[in-house]
């Protein structure tokens, strides 16, 4: 399978604002993961499309996932990082860039991305929900190689 982005391009291992880091999401993040998933089921829909997370995941299934998202990374098929406080280390949610031809995501077809970010309940409920997504939309315009991302999320800060 063709990469999603250019073989010379290598994805950021980090990137880093003020207040939060972004880090490759990878197995060994499963528990804290599980953990900040299943208690933001709500926020995470509310902001995002889809119906992931159910309430039938199970720490397996999440461990799996990582792992599949870790795997996709290494072979640059869609890139998942997680969103940590830079300053107290709290996991604050996730980041995907994905390939825009997804089942699950009605995105326009000139797009070359499909860009989807869910913050932690605390998260949201602090208010850094809109300074984050504004934060990786920088990112992802100055750092990677897409023309025309789609932002997918259901709530699009300053879109209201």
């Amino acid at each position: 399978m063709k990469s999603f982005v250019p073989d010379t391009f290598t994805p950021p291992k980090e990137y880093e604002c003020d207040d939060f880091v972004l880090k490759p999401l990878t197995y060994k993040d499963a528990e804290t993961d599980y953990e900040a998933v299943m208690s933001s089921m709500d926020t995470i829909h509310k902001i995002r499309n889809g119906s992931w997370p159910t309430v039938e995941l199970t720490l397996e299934e999440n461990r799996i996932d990582l792992a599949w998202h870790q795997r996709e990374f290494e072979f640059k098929q869609s890139f998942s990082y997680i969103i940590w406080d830079k300053n107290t280390h709290e996991y604050l949610g996730c980041v995907y860039l994905y390939r825009p031809q997804l089942p699950w995501v009605n995105i326009p077809s000139d797009s070359d991305a499909d860009v989807n970010v869910w913050v932690t309940t605390e998260a949201y409920n602090k208010g850094l929900y809109p300074t984050i997504f504004n934060d990786i939309k920088d990112w992802v315009k100055s750092e990677w190689p897409f023309e025309n991302p789609y932002y997918s999320n259901k709530e699009i800060p300053g879109s209201e």
